[in-house]
């Protein structure tokens, strides 16, 4: 990982942490495509919300680095261009029943393929919830402050989704 910049604030008597985007971006930009991908749950989607979210965030770059935790702040940004586009799309096109996908002869692949397909069909905020928790290991008060909602929501629709899931690959097990 690359050494960040340290500055010191005269008027302060600390260090600031001084980030450049680019440098921001080259450092973060994988796994904030790898979140985005488990979001929308393709290539072609996540790029497009990555790319969305980080052309907002590069004109907003001072005030944005001087949060907390930039990183939180904008994996928010991708969760809030995600849902915004699923809302434009589910106004214009409907989605389709089943999605035929290659085959392959590793069972491994197919258990994943099989879970992903599963995860996908989940409402968009318990799939968003599920994903926090268990692909990016937040807490459950993480969750809440990254998505706005009680912690008590966040409990309710991980567990949702969870039992969905399970109700689904069990279906899917037993044919």
């Amino acid at each position: 990982m690359e050494q960040l910049a340290v500055e010191p604030d005269l008027t302060l008597g600390v260090e600031t942490h001084v980030v450049d985007f680019d440098e921001w971006v080259a450092a973060r930009g994988e796994d904030l495509f790898r979140f985005a991908y488990v979001l929308t749950g393709n290539r072609v989607d996540a790029e497009d919300v990555l790319q969305e979210v980080l052309s907002r965030a590069l004109p907003r770059w001072d005030r944005i680095r001087a949060v907390d935790d930039p990183d939180a702040y904008v994996r928010r940004m991708v969760v809030n261009a995600h849902i915004s586009w699923w809302r434009r799309f589910r106004r214009r096109e409907t989605p389709v029943a089943e999605v035929r996908l290659g085959t392959t002869d590793d069972p491994d692949v197919e258990e994943q393929d099989r879970v992903w397909r599963a995860c996908l069909q989940l409402p968009v905020d318990q799939r968003v919830a599920v994903v926090l928790r268990y692909y990016e290991q937040l807490d459950y008060a993480d969750i809440a402050d990254l998505t706005r909602v009680r912690e008590g929501t966040v409990r309710s629709r991980v567990s949702r989704g969870l039992a969905t899931l399970r109700e689904r690959l069990e279906v899917t097990d037993g044919d």
